[in-house]
């Protein structure tokens, strides 16, 4: 089953290239995040059972060499734990980082409004732990820990989103991303500014200057990557020695890496050079089509791609299980629900988080601060924020550094609990959302922000081709190409939506012919919309997707001839190119949306990410259904009163 699941999988994500690179879309984000929660939980159980285990020493004894490394006369010597926690975690927030400017970019954050509401409760969720932490040590010699109690854990928060929330919103998942990046650069602050050794200034100099020539090697349009990795890494080596953790520099250099769309003029360099390749395969040719490639795609996805897989498979385990082995000899455990250390460290990320959370959101959004409308409703935003209540890879970090001995164990005890606890209050706050009624639940999401569309040209009745119900719910658009595949591949998937969906789908096509990879998709677009000008545009487009690779003259004459078209006039229709201004209409509109390959769909005017089998589209389907049926409900509900 599961061979067969990955095999559908592979069959329904395919896609023609426009010239262009697939984007790194936050649902593939997630997608490995959350499973990379899982590798991070059995991390850190193998690290409970290690360091628990006969001979528990060794768990300490491995961990605590001392490993150097030499390089150009300077020498670089730590522990193993440390190279870990300040060295490949610098890669684990850099690809945090990535996605953040991604978003910010071509994501949901474009719309710079929205960034204020995640900004607010990332502050306010740092805020209410700390105040419960302090609370619990006031005057004690542990209150100097308070940074242990701040910053959530974002691989693990989007794994138990994953676990008590299946089908959540894209909107939630955004919004996690988000507060957890402003989060983690409060913790990654804290760090720098509270639990740092004296602070040498002319490295941290040092540090600043090579940041900055990689932000300028970031604005040259040329394949830079070697000389970027170096600075990348100098900017790391000179934060080490300045006394400042290290591990800052990598959200700082991810949040640096653009993220912009390549120019048409270098896509169509590329396509070119290829071409030329293909026919003349030289070394020299094949440098320049590699190079102009690079220059495709942005750097920001091309690191996103290489790290992200490395940090949620093997980066974040590997420091789970440096970190979480504690041994629970000696009456650890019943000191541990009496220390105050553990308690408050425990209640602030449990009930402190999402209180602060939500207090945050709400006096960010108050009109009269003249705050934007919430992405989320409240309780969904309480939610959220229980899930981002569990704390572990900035706390185990500020625990190290604030605490030590006994104190230390405490302090991670506090932090592994919040992963059995913070879940569990999320899902409570869900399964108190779904039992509202439908008119509260319909009130709630009205008052939030509408959406941002991807779409850029709404459906014109008169204009396009649709199938389905003219006032359904959902509308699926799909830009596609006769000639490619994977156009092909979908359509039976759409016909088994329509079916499975009845009158609450509506689904739209819109060409997108990629002439520079199918010379004869063009044709085939304009010869569907001269069967359109006969009353049979569906009919000429079942059966060129059919036969995706048989657009002869000869092949088009058959099918006018088989649906029974006037075939002198469709002829006419298609020598004189009398279509093409429709066709240009489509794929302006494609331009326009930043559609990148063939097939792209949008639901409800949002872009879909990922697979297109059935499964994954109707799920797709099924939330854009519940958001316009809810807002539908709250606008009876306005006009009926």
């Amino acid at each position: 089953m599961a061979a067969s699941r990955t095999d559908a999988d592979a069959r329904f994500s395919g896609h023609t290239a426009w010239a262009r690179s697939l984007a790194a879309p936050v649902r593939a984000f997630l997608h490995t995040e959350t499973g990379g929660a899982a590798a991070l939980l059995g991390a850190t159980l193998a690290a409970l059972v290690w360091a628990n285990l006969p001979g528990w020493h060794s768990y300490e004894s491995v961990w605590t060499t001392v490993a150097s490394v030499h390089f150009a006369g300077a020498t670089v010597s730590t522990s193993l734990r440390e190279w870990v926690d300040q060295g490949l975690m610098a890669l684990f927030f850099l690809v945090v980082g990535l996605e953040a400017r991604r978003e910010l970019e071509t994501g949901e954050l474009r719309q710079r409004d929205r960034l204020v509401i995640p900004a607010a409760a990332a502050l306010g969720g740092m805020l209410g732990p700390i105040a419960i932490f302090l609370a619990f040590n006031a005057g004690g010699s542990a209150a100097h820990g308070w940074g242990a109690a701040m910053s959530s854990d974002t691989a693990f928060a989007l794994g138990a989103l994953a676990l008590v929330a299946p089908r959540a919103s894209t909107r939630l998942r955004v919004f996690l991303v988000t507060a957890s990046v402003f989060d983690d650069l409060g913790g990654l602050l804290v760090i720098a500014l509270f639990y740092s050794s004296q602070v040498d200034l002319l490295a941290l100099g040092v540090a600043a200057g090579l940041f900055l020539l990689f932000i300028l090697a970031g604005r040259i349009e040329a394949p830079l990557e070697p000389v970027r990795a170096l600075l990348g890494v100098g900017v790391w080596l000179a934060l080490f020695e300045s006394g400042i953790d290290p591990v800052i520099s990598g959200l700082a250099l991810g949040l640096a890496t653009a993220a912009r769309r390549p120019s048409r003029q270098v896509l169509e360099r590329f396509s070119e050079l290829a071409r030329a390749f293909r026919e003349q395969p030289t070394p020299e040719l094949a440098n320049s089509a590699r190079a102009s490639a690079r220059l495709a795609v942005a750097p920001n996805e091309r690191l996103q791609y290489t790290l992200h897989p490395w940090t949620s498979y093997v980066i974040v385990p590997l420091f789970a299980l440096a970190n979480a082995g504690i041994h629970l000899g000696g009456g650890l455990l019943g000191e541990a629900l009496s220390s105050p250390i553990t308690l408050g460290i425990a209640f602030g990320y449990v009930a402190g988080k999402p209180l602060g959370i939500l207090i945050g959101s709400l006096l960010a959004s108050r009109p009269a601060l003249r705050g934007p409308r919430p992405t989320l409703s409240w309780p969904v935003l309480g939610a959220g924020g229980s899930v981002m209540g569990i704390g572990f890879t900035v706390s185990i970090l500020i625990s190290s550094l604030a605490f030590r001995g006994t104190a230390l164990a405490e302090a991670k005890l506090g932090a592994l609990s919040s992963i059995v606890l913070a879940p569990a209050v999320a899902k409570l706050c869900l399964a108190g959302w779904q039992r509202l009624p439908v008119r509260v639940r319909a009130s709630q999401v009205s008052g939030t922000a509408q959406d941002i569309l991807d779409l850029d040209d709404e459906v014109d009745i008169g204009r396009d081709h649709w199938r389905g119900p003219r006032d359904a719910l959902v509308t699926i658009v799909e830009y596609g190409d006769f000639e490619c595949p994977f156009c092909g591949q979908a359509e039976a998937v759409i016909r088994e939506l329509l079916a499975r969906w009845g009158d609450e789908l509506r689904y739209v096509w819109r060409h997108l012919p990629l002439n520079d990879v199918h010379p004869t998709a063009q044709l085939a677009a304009e010869a569907a919309e001269a069967a359109a000008a006969q009353g049979r545009f569906w009919e000429m487009y079942e059966l060129l997707l059919a036969h995706n690779s048989a657009f002869t003259d000869r092949d088009l004459d058959g099918y006018a001839s088989q649906l029974g078209l006037d075939r002198e006039r469709f002829w006419d229709d298609v020598r004189r190119r009398a279509m093409a201004p429709r066709v240009a209409l489509d794929v302006d509109s494609a331009d326009a949306s930043g559609v990148t390959g063939t097939p792209t769909f949008f639901i409800n005017g949002r872009r879909h990410h990922g697979a297109y089998d059935v499964e994954t589209l109707s799920a797709a389907v099924r939330s854009a259904r519940a958001r316009a049926s809810l807002l539908a409900t709250a606008r009876r509900s306005a006009r009926s009163l």
